[in-house]
């Protein structure tokens, strides 16, 4: 068995998990922040989309944006870049796939938050970025864990998007997905059983930490500790 793709899958999902994350918690932030039920509500359903469509579909969209041949691939192939059929796009694939579940979870998270500690903390003149980052953030964060553990799990498994535009390049774009089709297709039963119990381990070890943080939540909120310190 090679290790490979074990070491790509890896590599692919802490890289996504770390801009997923970035952007997921940021954009949850700012369309809760929106007032305008129809404007929030529609940015709310582009940004979810992902969620819900094939992720073949996707990789398609992802493929026809990054192509060679197209606007985007074509400039940034003007300046050296090339996307598709490259580990970078492993990485874009992951992200897209992958950041609704950390989008719908911050923004879950902001939203249990009691407004009532922002209030009081702007009664006492703390700057909006200080309430943030003392008090929603703190209060969110077993929320946005639970999400990042989801999209870090979603993109170490993602396999549609990722065949159309990163391909199945052994030593680069190959993931463990992707191998264990691989294998499949190949008749090398053994050598996939190996990659999906390798998947199953690292996958259990991280929907064991999220049900640990919602335990943890659970039991925090119920005992009262979730006061923050201005």
């Amino acid at each position: 068995m090679e290790w490979a793709p074990v070491i790509i899958s890896l590599k692919t999902a802490s890289v996504s998990i770390l801009i997923t994350f970035a952007i997921g918690t940021w954009l949850a932030y700012l369309v809760c922040r929106i007032r305008k039920d129809s404007v929030r509500s529609t940015i709310d359903a582009i940004l979810t989309l992902p969620l819900v469509l094939p992720p073949t579909v996707a990789g398609f969209l992802l493929l026809y944006i990054f192509g060679s041949y197209r606007p985007l691939g074509e400039l940034l192939g003007e300046i050296g870049v090339r996307i598709v059929f490259n580990w970078q796009a492993t990485v874009i694939a992951a992200v897209v796939i992958s950041f609704p579940l950390m989008y719908r979870s911050a923004k879950a998270a902001f939203v249990q938050v009691d407004p009532i500690f922002m209030q009081a903390a702007r009664t006492i003149g703390l700057s909006e970025r200080r309430i943030v980052f003392r008090i929603l953030l703190p209060l969110a964060a077993p929320g946005l864990a639970s999400g990042g553990i989801l999209a870090f799990s979603r993109g170490l498994g993602e396999f549609g998007a990722t065949a159309l535009i990163a391909g199945n390049i052994p030593g680069v774009t190959r993931t463990m997905p992707l191998a264990i089709y691989s294998a499949v297709v190949g008749g090398r039963t053994e050598e996939a059983y190996r990659y999906v119990v390798i998947l199953i381990l690292v996958s259990f070890i991280f929907v064991w930490l999220l049900s640990f943080l919602t335990d943890r939540r659970t039991t925090r909120q119920r005992s009262g500790e979730r006061t923050p310190r201005l």
